[in-house]
Parts: structure tokens; C-alpha cells; sequence
């Protein structure tokens, strides 16, 4: 078979078994026909190197392109814009990142230099690789300062960690994280941050979508300076990402992100991610309401199954998120390999009380609903999801055989809703 017929049939299978599966990445999403339909157009082919110029008298962003041929795409990127600003509360808002990674990325170049502090979780207790030494902050040079964690509250310490930023001083402080159970304390940190001097950069990433339905904290109304993001997970847009911010800093925001980090910032994901704004402007609440609910259903359900899920006594979870504790079942790498033979797709997570040595077969699993519920399921359908889990991990049923009945699950959901499709 040559390359490109093997590709293709790749793509097939890929499509056939994923459509048959529970995807239960907290990561992961699906778009909307719609959404579709803008990332296959010939925006993908088309090339907007450029500077933001000012807004017209419609507060309709303006742009001064190095390159011709852009008048459609310059009306989409303005609605992108001013969507971003309206569902986020945002005084600025660039979509030129093409990742959250590169969001984050054009944060700490915009407002710190080259070897300056950066306060932000461990990977244990939630951040994103991408507020470390690792990744983009060691890019920067950047030195790591951790946050006290309180492991019973699933949340930063702020008590422990003022008396730590009083004494190190960093240029930034993140907030967000990649397990996001509750919202963080943003206004609290906001009074450490103006005591020292710092700036927060809120990472939304995971949670974006709630944030626009409504469903979770505003962090600009609760003293965040800038907020990033990837638009892709809560948010149901296509892989991309986005950085906002106070007026203050829209000059060094945008030079940060281009010229500075980005040439040509892919069209076609622009135009889907403004779609995904339109239709979060339209059904955002119900559906951020929705996720919330199944969250906390899908909480309940495994708790009563007999998995350690953390936070019971604080409902689980505020967030599209679920974590529980799997070190009694082997650990998070089994556990995670056991459910993908059954067709259920989730991903093994440190948990506060793991160290880095533990992340090949770390303590925890993380579970998002966010997919799911895009595809219409509610309430019942994450009990009876409870129900398959338990049946392979606990009651110890071949993952083969549990596998029919989840295919015969997700045939009834395979409608996209939240959209205008």
C-alpha cells in the first residue's frame, strides 16, 4: 500500500474506533461541524503576517498586514477578537498564539526578562509543564518558585505561599493548572502580587469553556493581568491558543506574540476557534451548567464503587475534572491501559504526594466529562459510566467483554450538541 492510501486508511480507523470509545481526556474536545468546516477552508492555505493597528469606530480590530490577499481574513480574526474580549471580560485579546504552550510563552517574554523568578505549582500538584524549568519558562531562563499546596483542599496554600513570594520576589506569578479541580485564589494572590510587584498571568487553558458559560471564576474581575490559553479542551475550538490582557499591556503582548514567537499564525484554526466563541456565546451556559453536573455526577457514581475520588467533602469537583487516587489498583499506568482495552480513554496523573521519579505509573487517573457532554450525555449516562469502570478495575470483568457495552453506549450519542449544526 503507498504512504498516502495507508494515511488515509489510518485516518478511517482512527475515526471508527475513537467514535466508538468514551473519550475522557480533560484535555481533549470535540468540534462542531461548523468548526470543521473553517479549519478545512482555504484560510489553512493563506499566510496574515501583521500588527494589530487600533479599532475602528465599531470597536472592530484593524491590522497593518505585510502580506495581500487578507480582507475576508482580517473581518474573522476582528471577531475572534472582540468575542475573546466579550466572554472573557477582557480589555485585549490576541489569538495569534498557535498553542497554549505559545500563549504562555509570549506572557513571560511581554512582561519578565531573561533569568527573572516565576511562582507556579508543581507538576505534582497541577501545573503545566509549561510553568517550569522544562518547557517555557526554562526557555526564559526562568527560575521556578513553588507554591505551598494544600493537598486536602486540591488548592494552593495562600497562607504558605505569602510567606514564600514575600521572600523570593518573582517578576510573575501563574495561576491555572492542569489538574483544576476548583477555582484558584485569585483575589487573595492578588494583594501578595501588588505587595511585591508582580504580575499574574492566570493559565485558563483547561477551564476556558466554563469561564465562558459562566461556570467557574472570572479571573480579570478577580485581579488576573493577563489570562492565557489553549482553545481546545473545555473551550470546544479547534488546537490553537490565545493570550489576553489589561489595556496596559496590549502593546508588549502583542509584539511578544509577533513578531516575537510567531510568524504566520495558522488562519484556518482562527477562523474555527471564532466559531467555537459564537457558539459559547449562544449555548455556553448550558453546556459549561452541563459539564459541572456530570462532573460531580460522575464523582458520585465512582465514589460509591468504591474508588478513592479526592475532594469528597468538597463535591469533587467545580470543574470538568475528576481525580482520584488508583495507587490501591496498581497505580495510574494499569489502571489507564485496562480502561483504553475497554474503549474508555482517560490518562494516569501524579498526584500532590507523588515525586517525578513516580511518573511513568504515578498514584493518580484524571478524568474530564467536557467530550461527553458535547455529545449529549447527562446525569444518568455518567452513572452507568461509573458502572463499566468498575465493573473492569473492581470487579475484575475481562475489558474485552465491557468494551461491547460501551460501543453500544456511544451509539446513541453521536450528534454534536451546544452548536449551531
Amino acid at each position: 500500500m503507498e504512504f498516502h492510501q495507508r494515511i488515509l486508511s489510518l485516518i478511517e480507523e482512527q475515526e471508527s474506533w475513537r467514535g466508538n470509545c468514551l473519550n475522557m481526556i480533560a484535555s481533549e474536545n470535540v468540534v462542531s461541524p461548523s468548526v470543521t468546516r473553517a479549519v478545512a477552508s482555504d484560510f489553512g492555505h493563506r499566510y496574515a503576517e501583521g500588527m494589530l493597528a487600533g479599532k475602528d469606530g465599531e470597536g472592530m480590530q484593524l491590522f497593518d498586514r505585510f502580506y495581500q490577499g487578507n480582507r475576508f481574513f482580517d473581518k474573522v480574526e476582528a471577531i475572534a477578537i472582540r468575542l475573546s474580549e466579550e466572554l472573557f471580560g477582557a480589555e485585549h485579546a490576541n489569538v495569534v498564539p498557535i498553542s497554549g504552550v505559545v500563549a504562555n510563552l509570549s506572557a513571560y517574554y511581554a512582561l519578565a526578562s531573561y533569568g527573572d523568578k516565576i511562582s507556579a505549582l508543581t507538576i505534582p500538584a497541577g501545573a503545566h509543564i509549561s510553568h517550569g524549568k522544562v518547557s517555557a519558562a526554562g526557555v526564559m531562563g526562568m527560575k521556578t518558585i513553588p507554591y505551598a499546596f494544600d493537598n486536602d483542599e486540591m488548592n494552593i496554600d495562600v497562607d504558605g505561599s505569602k510567606k514564600i513570594l514575600l521572600e523570593e520576589k518573582p517578576k510573575i506569578m501563574v495561576l491555572g493548572a492542569s489538574v483544576f479541580l476548583f477555582p484558584h485564589p485569585v483575589k487573595e494572590m492578588r494583594e501578595i502580587a501588588d505587595e511585591i510587584e508582580a504580575r499574574i498571568v492566570y493559565d485558563g487553558a483547561h477551564v476556558l469553556g466554563l469561564i465562558a458559560g459562566k461556570r467557574f471564576q472570572s479571573p480579570f474581575e478577580e485581579g488576573a493581568d493577563v489570562v492565557t490559553a489553549s482553545t481546545h479542551k473545555t473551550m470546544p475550538g479547534p488546537q490553537g491558543g490565545v493570550v489576553m490582557c489589561k489595556e496596559e499591556l496590549s502593546k508588549k503582548i502583542d509584539n511578544a506574540a509577533f513578531p516575537g514567537l510567531v510568524s504566520n499564525h495558522h488562519l484556518h484554526h482562527v477562523a474555527g476557534y471564532a466559531i467555537a466563541l459564537a457558539e459559547m456565546q449562544k449555548f455556553g451556559e448550558d453546556y459549561a451548567g452541563q459539564i459541572v453536573k456530570n462532573s460531580k455526577a460522575l464523582g458520585q457514581a465512582m465514589h460509591e464503587s468504591g474508588f478513592k475520588v479526592l475532594c469528597e467533602n468538597k463535591g469533587f469537583t467545580k470543574s470538568h475534572q475528576l481525580l482520584l487516587d488508583v495507587s490501591n489498583f496498581g497505580g495510574g499506568k494499569e489502571f489507564a491501559d485496562q480502561m483504553e482495552r475497554s474503549n474508555i480513554i482517560l490518562n494516569k496523573n501524579m498526584l500532590p504526594w507523588d515525586s517525578m521519579k513516580d511518573s511513568r505509573n504515578p498514584s493518580g487517573i484524571r478524568i474530564g466529562v467536557q467530550e461527553l457532554t458535547r455529545v449529549g450525555m447527562k446525569e444518568s449516562e455518567m452513572k452507568e459510566i461509573g458502572g463499566l469502570i468498575k465493573r473492569v478495575i473492581v470487579d475484575k470483568e475481562e475489558p474485552e467483554k465491557v468494551k461491547s457495552d460501551v460501543v453500544e453506549l456511544r451509539k446513541n450519542f453521536t450528534k454534536i450538541h451546544y452548536c449551531f449544526d
